[in-house]
């Protein structure tokens, strides 16, 4: 492996100030609605230190120097920049979702159009309205240029119930996504037990990793790689709990009928899928190695959230791995998975039509 490749880290977020200005514009009682929730979710203490934090580190989140500075200092040669899940905007009806992605991808491409040969840039889609997906992907990869969408891990149906990733009319997406080589990133962003975790910050602790759990789980156990092999799908924070604990799910798969409707065992599926490496302790970084397969973790920071890594290079280090896989998380797996920055990619379809 060639150390000439970059340092790739996916999971790295930007915000908009924009976006959101145009949203208190447009639709200003869903966003007070929003905010309400997110009180609701985290408690006023954890929504109070939230808040310091964001001030804090708004530079980080929007000035282009104060990321590039920062980047240099991690290690980090290229980061995929995704929004903020703040600007998931999950109660936007059909008219001012669209107004939202179309805008959001606009900005990602802007915002990384600046450093071109530092970044890839990820879309939004809105996931409450699974019939606009396969329309935001192709605004964000054919319109915008970027390597895919992000999505949250669940969102409110409009017409009653949840959208989960196990939904049909989802399939449409993951088809088009698996034709285009698109990226899916996959970002929980809030939880159904809020209630009982709005103190202790548990509304991220625990209820993040159990989002990704969930949010896998339906994509699992619903057969959606049987029928979509190619789908390249990432998950953020390591998966959350699932890849510790797969053997639960393959022992439902083989007693309880109504979980055998993936074709095999859900831990083989792991295989198939991407992780980043924040996991915050390198025995859960091995194990995540060890289920999903060396070849199948990419380096991910968070950045530059608190309860993101700093310095996500050293975090990986921490785990004292073979050489091989240190480089495989930091540079290879990124590499196959088509991620390396805008300009290196350029460069690439050039040569390859040139030969």
């Amino acid at each position: 492996m060639s150390e000439n490749q970059p340092i790739v880290d996916v999971h790295a977020h930007v915000l908009l100030p924009q976006l959101e200005s145009l949203v208190k514009q447009l639709h200003p009682e869903g966003l007070a609605e929003q905010q309400r929730t997110d009180l609701l979710r985290n408690g006023q203490e954890s929504q109070k230190n939230s808040g310091l934090m964001i001030r804090e580190r708004w530079p980080l989140l929007t000035d282009l120097g104060a990321r590039l500075e920062h980047m240099d200092k991690s290690q980090v040669d290229v980061q995929i920049i995704s929004p903020s899940p703040s600007h998931f905007y999950a109660f936007a009806d059909t008219g001012l979702a669209t107004t939202l992605y179309q805008e959001a991808n606009r900005l990602i491409r802007e915002y990384i159009d600046q450093a071109p040969g530092r970044f890839h840039g990820l879309g939004l889609a809105p996931l409450q309205h699974p019939e606009l997906m396969v329309a935001a992907l192709e605004d964000a990869v054919l319109t915008r240029g970027l390597a895919g969408i992000e999505i949250g891990s669940y969102a409110p149906d409009p017409n009653g119930g949840t959208v989960e990733l196990s939904d049909p009319r989802l399939d449409r997406l993951w088809a088009r996504a698996e034709e285009l080589g698109a990226i899916i990133f996959l970002h929980p962003f809030g939880c159904p037990l809020e209630a009982r975790l709005d103190k202790f910050y548990l509304a991220n602790t625990v209820a993040q990793p159990a989002e990704n759990a969930v949010a896998l789980s339906h994509f699992i156990f619903a057969g959606v790689l049987d029928r979509f092999p190619a789908l390249k799908l990432v998950a953020a924070h390591g998966g959350g709990y699932l890849p510790q604990v797969i053997g639960r799910s393959d022992h439902a798969w083989k007693v309880r009928p109504e979980a055998r409707v993936c074709a095999h065992a859900p831990s083989t599926y792991l295989s198939r899928l991407w992780f980043d490496s924040l996991v915050h302790n390198p025995v859960e970084l091995a194990r995540l190695m060890e289920t999903a397969g060396t070849s199948r973790v990419l380096l991910g920071s968070d950045y530059p959230f608190d309860m993101g890594s700093d310095y996500p290079v050293q975090a990986v280090d921490q785990a004292a791995l073979a050489p091989e896989h240190r480089e495989a998380i930091l540079r290879g797996n990124a590499a196959d998975l088509g991620l390396r920055s805008l300009e290196h990619s350029a460069a690439t379809v050039l040569e390859g039509s040139e030969s």
